[in-house]
């Protein structure tokens, strides 16, 4: 059972705005009473002593958005306040996604290099998936959270930094990880297939952990999937089967990605499209999201496989400066070479403290003009940002943005920011990542507003009951009385993202109201301070 939210008992009438139910349901004039941190009555709301009235007017109300793809695992440790996500309607976000998040852990100094936002200097006090809740818990996050149990952190509990099957063994101590990990409240499983620690991991291996999954009942599997150059069709065929042999619904994460996998993106997209449209026509449960930039992100140490990182700081900058070594590196397959795509000008450096003149720019334009092999300069960055090398980001270049973005017209596409949760000051201040103050603004903004591919309804029905429903939350996602009063409030003439490339840290414009659980966390486009936020746990 989750926690209930602190001090629910405020009355809250919300007036004279246009109700979007979530559902997909033309909008109706009328007003919601929230009451006890619930949705009340929808309708005309008389005047009632004491109140605390928030005008609406001009404005759409719908239930708060949900991040179905979110990494802030960590983030919401450090700073529970979640500014780039409140400031945009975001009231739940799903952490621990593509094989990556907070727990289990068994060795930390390990794990770190899989956990998005955690740096050398930052502690891991907890082990196991209970106790990383209750932490989450005791900060009082301003959103509600939930979490998968990351692939990643169960192999390298257990097969650590070596890049092969699990031992019997070893996925027996495997299963009984995910067994705690799903009893103390965690939704399901999910798997970052070609990111270090995994790419070992056959589809045995997973098949036989989603039937363990499939035991908790409302769980579920998301999947960044396994994706090989020329085998787009290979990338969504895999967890299909493992999902249907396992009887689990299945989410594919991010699904646009296969574009990078064909020389024709446009066809790979579309055949990924066809292959869940045939698979539900079976019986098959399978849905599916994209982020919404137009680019892939993703930690420059990333490249590295993880017996590099396994080791102290001077072990693995050892390593880095062997030529020997480098020459081996060279032939590990990673997510960072896979989006180079056979031409370093696809990666750009987005930042590198250590070497900022070397920061926006290109790896390949780097190693033109320092007349170096690009992975030579990878690897050189990497040593001189040894310190703190999992903070190093790079965007992947390698998509059109027409083939990643036509998946958001097919009905059963959710969105997710794919990001941390961040803030313009504190902890965070100086942290970025691409789609963490933009994702939900922009994604109005462009299909409602500017191309009017989908009307209001239909993209609020993205944000809010179709994650819900994947997720079985039955009392969010949805504006109806007996619902969570996770609610956002917004002019839809001015709802946008104002972040950009190169300047992402900028809060959207537009935001009028939130509330979560029914507790106004903003208040006319203002934080107000409350952090109402609830850590959900799987019944």
């Amino acid at each position: 059972m989750a926690a209930l939210p602190r001090c629910i008992s405020e009355r809250v009438v919300i007036r004279g705005g246009l109700v979007v139910d979530g559902m997909g349901n033309a909008p109706i004039q009328a007003d919601v009473l929230v009451e006890a941190g619930r949705v009340q009555t929808i309708g005309r709301i008389p005047k009632l002593p004491g109140a605390r009235m928030l005008d609406a007017a001009g404005c759409l109300v719908t239930p708060g958005f949900i991040d179905i793809h979110s990494h802030s695992d960590f983030t919401l440790v450090l700073d529970p306040r979640a500014e780039s996500s409140i400031s945009q309607g975001v009231t739940l976000e799903v952490v621990g996604n593509c094989g990556h998040g907070c727990a289990p852990v068994a060795y930390p100094e390990l794990v770190r290099s899989n956990i998005y936002g955690c740096q050398a200097h930052h502690e891991i006090p907890w082990r196991t998936m209970g106790e990383y809740l209750e932490r989450l818990e005791a900060g009082r996050p301003a959103v509600n959270v939930l979490t998968l149990v990351p692939n990643g952190n169960l192999r390298l509990a257990t097969v650590g930094t070596a890049n092969r099957p699990a031992t019997p063994d070893e996925l027996l101590h495997m299963r009984r990880l995910l067994e705690q990990s799903l009893e103390e409240g965690a939704f399901g499983l999910s798997t970052g297939l070609e990111y270090g620690p995994e790419i070992g991991c056959t589809e045995d291996e997973v098949t036989e952990l989603l039937r363990v999954t499939a035991r908790y009942p409302g769980a579920i599997y998301a999947t960044h999937t396994r994706n090989r150059a020329g085998q787009p069709q290979e990338a969504i065929a895999e967890p299909l089967r493992s999902s249907a042999a396992a009887g689990l619904p299945l989410q594919i994460s991010h699904i646009s990605v296969v574009a990078r996998l064909s020389d024709d993106s446009r066809w790979a997209v579309e055949q990924a499209l066809e292959q869940v449209d045939s698979a539900r026509q079976r019986g098959i449960d399978v849905t599916f999201d994209m982020h919404t930039r137009p680019f892939g992100t993703t930690n420059l140490s990333a490249v590295l496989p993880s017996w590099v990182l396994a080791g102290t700081k001077s072990e693995t900058a050892a390593q880095l400066r062997d030529v020997g070594v480098r020459q081996r590196l060279k032939q590990h397959k990673s997510i960072v070479s896979a989006l180079a795509r056979g031409n370093w000008d696809n990666i750009l450096l987005y930042n590198s403290p250590a070497r900022p003149e070397l920061s926006r720019q290109t790896i390949g334009q780097i190693s033109r003009t320092l007349n170096a092999d690009p992975l030579d300069v990878v690897y050189d960055i990497l040593l001189a940002e040894l310190d703190d090398m999992h903070s190093v980001m790079v965007l992947g270049l390698a998509y059109r943005a027409e083939d990643l973005f036509m998946v958001f017209e097919h009905p059963l596409c959710m969105v997710g920011s794919d990001a941390t949760a961040l803030a313009t000051d504190g902890p965070l201040a100086n942290t970025t990542f691409h789609g963490a103050y933009t994702w939900a603004a922009w994604f109005f903004r462009h299909f409602v507003r500017e191309k009017r591919l989908l009307n209001p309804q239909d993209a609020v029905r993205r944000l809010t009951s179709l994650p819900a429903a994947r997720l079985g939350l039955s009392d969010r996602g949805t504006l109806r009385p007996g619902v969570w009063a996770d609610l956002a409030i917004f002019n839809p003439q001015v709802f946008g993202e104002r972040g950009t490339t190169f300047e992402p840290n900028q809060t959207a414009v537009g935001m009028v109201h939130v509330l979560v659980n029914g507790k106004v966390a903003v208040e006319h486009g203002q934080l107000t301070g409350e952090r109402p936020g609830m850590v959900l746990r799987r019944a």
